[in-house]
């Protein structure tokens, strides 16, 4: 492929918080300027330029579900490689690298989206016997990758004094 007929090429290295209580998992969904819109993801998001991703965890999960980290510990690392139509129907190459922690938050509060106009539109305790589907289409309401991986290795997270 020439040069100027490649996909632009995108690596974003983000830090999501694993909460589990009650037998609930704590999600975000994913706001109409987002992408993909609709769908559910863990709270988290984009180390920014300089920061620490343990400190990014923090301020994600703060900011998509107004709750604060008593503890966390950095349990796995997961990552997505697609090459296909993304974000504003442009071709991208795209490589998302995920930093997975498993994160106990302070007691007290329930999840409400503390950003405005950011990418999140919504948090909320899933049961984990409620979760949606797994499917391959791209509809709303789906699970991303990184949700079903850690659905997955769940049990990872509650060992050496996890959640």
């Amino acid at each position: 492929m020439e040069p100027e007929n490649r996909p632009s090429q995108t690596q974003r290295l983000g830090a999501y918080a694993v909460v589990v209580r009650d037998d609930a998992l704590l999600l975000t969904r994913i706001s109409a300027i987002g992408y993909p819109a609709g769908w559910w993801a863990l709270p988290g998001g984009g180390v920014d330029h300089g920061e620490s991703p343990h400190d990014a965890v923090g301020r994600e999960l703060y900011e998509e579900t107004g709750l604060r980290v008593a503890s966390q510990r950095l349990v796995d690392v997961h990552h997505v490689h697609v090459v296909e139509v993304g974000r504003g129907d442009m071709y991208e190459d795209y490589h998302g690298v995920h930093l997975l922690y498993a994160v106990e938050i302070e007691p007290g509060g329930e999840p409400r989206v503390t950003e405005t106009d950011g990418t999140t539109d919504l948090a909320r305790w899933v049961p984990l016997d409620e979760l949606p589907p797994r499917a391959p289409d791209k509809a709303p309401g789906r699970l991303l990758p990184v949700v079903e991986h850690v659905l997955e290795n769940l049990d990872h997270f509650f060992l050496a004094g996890g959640s």
